[in-house]
């Protein structure tokens, strides 16, 4: 029996490794395709609203307008700030700048239940008639032609609910942490998507720079106001129904990432809520499991489960090892297990570095280090996460929008790139 669960252990892992191998290859091919690509132009621009949420963001609000101000796209284009409810200088820095362009256009989000960012899009929706909107988290600063890149691809691939860009960290020099953020956004929210998208044509909504048809998503009935972790709960339905979200690389916006490791867990751990959210909606319904749907509830139930428990073995046997103690005879092959997924984190973690052109000295450093350290924040986060939604299950209360703080001077684009 012993030696049959070892055989199981091993098979799961060294699929995972392979899987996640191939995916980084993908990823990459993608990524060099799309950057020699010759994009044709379109005839037809299709009008666009420009969402952005915001509460209290009044120190950064004015380099995010001005960056909408910078928008080069060739069809009509509304910038709406939606604010909800702010206490801070939101609302006069925002009313000032509609005062000045007839492009931005300041909205007082009425008060509601239960407060967060899908109540206030699906507000933004109701107000606004284009034939695509586009979501920009309140911090964001997009390329002057990402908007323009989005629209040509979505246009031009059949069955598209839209299209989806790369998000950078802005302050990525800022301290270690900054750092670690701007590289697993290069693996695994950019490398990992072009490579399910090169190989599944599958694309998953990162909450932020995603263009989408409003058509399509009046009639999923918008977003659910309930989910934390909107953009992946919208992904999921709008997968069920047939539709496509192209990943497009350099489409790019620049976001501020958290700067300290309170307010990192705090952004985490809303975001690990709102995938358990949707984990408990997939293991309720039978739609989340038909075709392609299948791989991103895959996705959720190993990620959040097998994965974690392979991962807290491992390093229990590995801690384990390294004091001499006595650990059981699957402790070998495990501990090559875990040196393998090292092998592997890092190997994707060099590519993306290498494919980004930041491949310092200092960054390969910090990949080094990030499987010892800023990925085993993971096992923290997702105990942290589990723990508050049973116990607001179980109390039957509705878990509050954690809004992210936001931090003064944040690097420049061009120190950052």
């Amino acid at each position: 029996m012993m030696n049959f669960l070892l055989i199981v252990i091993m098979t799961f892992f060294w699929l995972l490794l392979v899987y996640y191998s191939i995916l980084l290859l993908a990823g990459v091919i993608h990524r060099k395709k799309e950057n020699q690509r010759t994009r044709a132009k379109l005839t037809y621009y299709p009008s666009v609203a420009v969402l952005i949420p915001a509460h209290n963001e009044g120190l950064i609000i004015k380099d995010t307008l001005n960056a909408m101000m910078r928008l080069n796209y060739p069809g009509k284009i509304d910038v709406y700030l939606l604010d909800d409810q702010s206490e801070d200088r939101t609302s006069e820095i925002g009313k000032s700048y509609a005062e000045m362009f007839s492009r931005i256009h300041y909205i007082c989000v009425p008060r509601g239940e239960p407060k967060g960012k899908s109540r206030v899009l699906n507000y933004g929706l109701s107000i606004t008639e284009s034939e695509y909107f586009i979501v920009y988290d309140a911090d964001n600063q997009p390329e002057p032609d990402a908007i323009m890149k989005l629209m040509e691809i979505s246009e031009q691939t059949d069955r598209a609910a839209g299209a989806v860009g790369y998000v950078r960290t802005i302050n990525q020099n800022k301290n270690l942490l900054t750092r670690m953020i701007s590289i697993e956004f290069q693996v695994f929210q950019l490398t990992m998507q072009s490579g399910r998208w090169n190989l599944f044509k599958l694309g998953s909504l990162p909450g932020t720079n995603m263009l989408l048809k409003r058509s399509i998503i009046e009639e999923l009935d918008g977003y659910d106001p309930y989910a934390l972790a909107e953009d992946a709960e919208l992904t999921i339905r709008i997968t069920q129904r047939g539709y496509l979200l192209p990943i497009v690389p350099n489409a790019q916006t620049w976001e501020q990432e958290p700067e300290d490791l309170k307010t990192f867990l705090k952004q985490r751990t809303r975001w690990l809520i709102g995938n358990i959210y949707l984990l408990e909606k997939s293991l309720k319904s039978i739609q989340f499991w038909k075709g392609k749907t299948f791989f991103h509830s895959m996705q959720h139930l190993l990620t959040y489960f097998v994965f974690v428990f392979f991962l807290i073995t491992s390093n229990a046997l590995f801690i384990l090892s390294i004091f001499g103690m006595d650990v059981p005879i699957m402790a070998a092959p495990l501990l090559m297990i875990w040196f393998m997924s090292y092998i592997v984190y890092s190997m994707q973690v060099i590519s993306s570095l290498v494919m980004n052109q930041q491949t310092n000295l200092y960054s390969l450093f910090v990949g080094a280090i990030m499987y010892f350290t800023y990925a085993q924040l993971f096992i923290i986060l997702l105990v942290r996460s589990f723990s508050i939604y049973v116990w607001n299950r179980i109390k039957g209360s509705t878990i509050g929008w954690d809004k992210t703080k936001r931090f003064k001077d944040a690097d420049k684009k061009e120190e950052a790139a």
